[in-house]
Formats: C-alpha cells, sequence, structure tokens
C-alpha cells in the first residue's frame, strides 16, 4: 500500500476506460485506498495493469449486487463513474441515490459532451471533443490537423480536470460537510486548456492558419528538425537572451540573420537552422547544447526516455516488469507515495466491505 497526501480518503471506482481509471490511478497515486468494481467476467487486458495500480478489484453485478455496493458508497469520501448520461442512475446507483445514503459523498462524473447538451448521450472520443472546441484545427501542419496522441481530451481535458474538481469538492466539503456532484466534460477542460491561445488571438496575436504562429511551429526558435541521422531535436529558444545562445552554439552571427520576431523572416530563417541542424546527429547535437539555457533538447522515444539521467533521477520513467512506466505527480514535501511492481489486488464484495468499514 502507498501513503501520501489523500492517505485516508477512500475512493469507489465504478470500472470503465479512459480518463476514469487515469484520474483513480491519479487518486491512489496520491495516497487514496481506491476500490474499483468491475462486472464479472470484464477483460483484464482491457487496461494496462500499471493504469490499475494502487488499486483493490472487485466484481459485481450492479444489478445482482447493487445493495452491496450501495453500501460501499456509504462508506466511501468519492466515487468517480464514466458512463454515458443517464446510465447510473437506470443502474441504481446515480447521485441521487448515492447522496441520499452518504450526503457527504464527492460524486464525480466523467464524460466527454458533459451531463447536458445535444450532444450528451452520443458516442465520441477524444478526437471527437477536441474537434469542436478548435484546439484540433490549430494543431498540426498547414495542410492537415493532426491528432495529438489522446493526451489532449482523455487526461488532460478529462481526467485531470476531474481530480482536480474533486478535491476541490472535498475542500469545500470541509465547511459545508456536504458532498456533490462534479460534472467533468473534456469540451469543457479542453476548452480551459485553451485559454492561452484563445487570449493570444483575442489580443490579435494568433492566425488561423496552422503553422504560423509563434507556438504551433511556425516560429522557426519553436519547432523541431530533423538531424543527420534522421532523428530530431526540439527547439524552444522563445527568449532574445536563449535565442542568441541558440545562435551562438550553431555557429551563425545574429547580424547575417533575420531578426528573431520578424515574420516576413521566418521561412528563410527556418531553412537555415534546418540545414546547420542536418550537419550532425541527434545526440551530438544533444551533447553541443548539454548544460547551457540554448532551450535545445533531443527528442527522445520513450524507451529512450526511460534512461534520460534527469528523468531517471526523478524516478519521472522507470522500467517495472520490463515495461517503461510513469512514475507519480505531483510531489509533496512530506508525504511520501510509490509505484508498486504490479497493477491490483482482487477481493470479493464482502472483503471489501468489512475493509472499508473497519479503515479508519
Amino acid at each position: 500500500m502507498t501513503t501520501g497526501a489523500l492517505n485516508r480518503l477512500r475512493v469507489l471506482e465504478l470500472a470503465g476506460i479512459g480518463p476514469t481509471p487515469h484520474a483513480a490511478m491519479l487518486l491512489g497515486d496520491m495516497g487514496a485506498s481506491v476500490l474499483r468494481v468491475e462486472r464479472p467476467g470484464a477483460p483484464a487486458e482491457q487496461l494496462p495493469s500499471h493504469v490499475l495500480r494502487n488499486r483493490t478489484i472487485v466484481e459485481a453485478d450492479l444489478k445482482r449486487d447493487l445493495d452491496r455496493v450501495l453500501d460501499l458508497v456509504e462508506c466511501a469520501d468519492v466515487l468517480i463513474e464514466g458512463f454515458r448520461p443517464g446510465v447510473a442512475e437506470r443502474l441504481g446507483i446515480g447521485p441521487e441515490e448515492c447522496l441520499r445514503r452518504n450526503a457527504r459523498l464527492v460524486y464525480g462524473r466523467m464524460t466527454g459532451w458533459g451531463q447536458q447538451g445535444q450532444r450528451a448521450t452520443t458516442a465520441g472520443h477524444d478526437l471527437n471533443y477536441i474537434s469542436v472546441t478548435g484546439a484540433l484545427d490549430a494543431i498540426g501542419p498547414p495542410d492537415t490537423p493532426v491528432p495529438p496522441l489522446n493526451l489532449v481530451g482523455d487526461f488532460g481535458g478529462g481526467s485531470l480536470f476531474l481530480v482536480v474538481g474533486v478535491l476541490a469538492a472535498l475542500v469545500e466539503r470541509e465547511h459545508s460537510g456536504l458532498g456533490q456532484v462534479v460534472d467533468a466534460a473534456m469540451v469543457d477542460g479542453v476548452s480551459v486548456l485553451a485559454q492561452h491561445i484563445l487570449e493570444m488571438r483575442a489580443q490579435g496575436r494568433w492566425s488561423p492558419e496552422r503553422a504560423a504562429n509563434l507556438l504551433d511551429g511556425g516560429a522557426p526558435f519553436y519547432r523541431t528538425y530533423e538531424c543527420a541521422d534522421g532523428r530530431f531535436v526540439a527547439v524552444a529558444a522563445l527568449e532574445p537572451k536563449f535565442y542568441t545562445l541558440l545562435l551562438h552554439r550553431l555557429g551563425l552571427a545574429r547580424s547575417a540573420l533575420q531578426e528573431q520576431y520578424d515574420r516576413a523572416g521566418w521561412p528563410v530563417l527556418a531553412e537555415r537552422f534546418a540545414s546547420v541542424f542536418r550537419t550532425r546527429t541527434r545526440d551530438e547535437w544533444a551533447g553541443i547544447f548539454a548544460g547551457t539555457d540554448a532551450c535545445v533538447t533531443p527528442v527522445l522515444t520513450f524507451d529512450e526516455a526511460v534512461h534520460e539521467p534527469h528523468l531517471a533521477a526523478r524516478g519521472a520513467l522507470r522500467l517495472v516488469d520490463g515495461h517503461v512506466v510513469a512514475g507519480h505527480a505531483p510531489r509533496f514535501g512530506r508525504s511520501v507515495a510509490g509505484v508498486p511492481s504490479t497493477g491490483a489486488v482482487h477481493t470479493d464484495l464482502a472483503t471489501a466491505l468489512v475493509d472499508w468499514r473497519s479503515s479508519p
């Protein structure tokens, strides 16, 4: 078991995929006791086991075992679910019933579209949720938007906002003594994540064209470059003092180049940088820029990143059972959390209920 800032918190997770188990993982990493309720015979391979770390798992048929699951609700501080709107209510474990049994419960709901609205009951995935917010249209080369994995919708706009909402509701509960429902929708979270870009648009500092802006690959000093070995480096020398260091290490004279923020000269400047970066391998450039403030770093694969000295020293990534696994975040000064080598412990409903009722 782990200890941490949420050491005495009991979280009941109704099994799902994507952001809901990821949110439960984060809460478990911070020390919460997380009990995941899965339907009988649920495929174990549905999720990587390390997403299910710091968990106790029980199987329960919500129709046959509903009363016993609701007994768990009475002991819980938090419940999180990722069903479509109305499904939890039809199963008899919606927020009204749960809060009637446990007025201090924080009931976290994770969806793509939210609990209300024209799209609320329709299917979707990360790519759909970020497409309607405008975020997807801003990502990629000029000719096509590019899916940014499922980091932006599922996890950035999804699980992280669910966790923030749950923790905020727990803080409020200390004053009111009452729980509440947290409606976390990916379309809401992604929109909030995009506020910095929206602000730049409002100030006239963001073009609607992709790859034409400061932070989308348009700026020659904020993009990736291919090296002699076909690998890449990331360049993020936004500030003039860092840009000066970039030019120095590249062996380029500022007087012979366009001004850094002269957008008209960006295409020529980008090609000049590209031609220089193609003269050495990625790791050679990494050595040249190591220890400087030029903001140039190698683009590593996950397998390489786990051995990167800084990340390895922090435990940000680690090898567990031969697989690359994320560490825990954020860090706390007085509490300790660890990532166990196994994903979860399986038990039965009766034992889980006894354990929760007997725990402080």
